[in-house]
């Protein structure tokens, strides 16, 4: 999705951008691949065209899709242990989950990764890439 992001041009339509490519790119074996795209595609954040000059393209502005949703749909719940999961609660073995203090810290590191994922968009993360290269190339 980064990858995805990074080639956006914000005057121009979305870049199509093939499997091939995108493996090439991030490194990331071509058949795994085809499993996260299908499932980033299916949760509405990409599409794709078929056929010569075909691939996936992002579905919407980087700026309107957060990193908390592709990492929920790529890996589940947010939150280490299930009974601080807000998406997937299940009760735990505690005798009285309300004073249980692992669940407190737990609910607080769950809470603290939603704000950042949850408030980080792809665009915001281009930026600090591009930013980053920048800065590189500074020190070089």
């Amino acid at each position: 999705m980064i990858y995805l992001a990074d080639n956006t041009d914000p005057d121009k339509p979305y870049p199509i951008m093939q499997i091939k490519d995108i493996s090439r790119g991030e490194n990331i074996p071509t058949k795994y691949l085809e499993q996260i795209l299908l499932a980033l595609k299916n949760a509405g954040m990409l599409q794709s065209k078929m056929g010569f000059g075909g691939g996936y393209y992002l579905a919407k502005p980087p700026s309107e899709i957060n990193l908390g949703y592709i990492v929920r749909v790529l890996d589940g719940p947010l939150a280490p242990i299930r009974c601080v999961s807000q998406m997937a609660y299940e009760p735990c073995d505690c005798p009285d989950e309300q004073t249980c203090g692992l669940r407190m810290v737990m609910g607080d590191v769950r809470n603290a990764i939603a704000g950042i994922l949850d408030n980080t968009t792809l665009a915001d993360v281009s930026r600090r890439v591009q930013a980053a290269r920048d800065n590189h190339k500074k020190t070089r």
